[in-house]
């Protein structure tokens, strides 16, 4: 029996209102876990492209002051 067979009888709060807040209490912890997962994965994403542009910015700035400079 699919589930589309089994809520055709039913009012439409029963579909739209009652089943969503089912799947919510029941994978509720999943979802949760899965978007922290994700939120978690773009700070670190962030952190990294952060720190790789300043040490991209750090090299360049002691390059260019050190070749104008001709200590090399």
């Amino acid at each position: 029996m699919a589930v589309r067979e089994m809520l055709t009888g039913m009012p439409w709060w029963v579909k739209w209102i009652v089943v969503p807040v089912i799947a919510i209490v029941v994978f509720g912890g999943l979802i949760a876990s899965v978007i922290a997962f994700v939120i978690g994965l773009l700070f670190k994403v962030l952190i990294f492209v952060i720190l790789v542009g300043g040490i991209v910015f750090v090299v360049r700035k002691f390059m260019s002051s050190s070749s104008s400079r001709g200590d090399w």
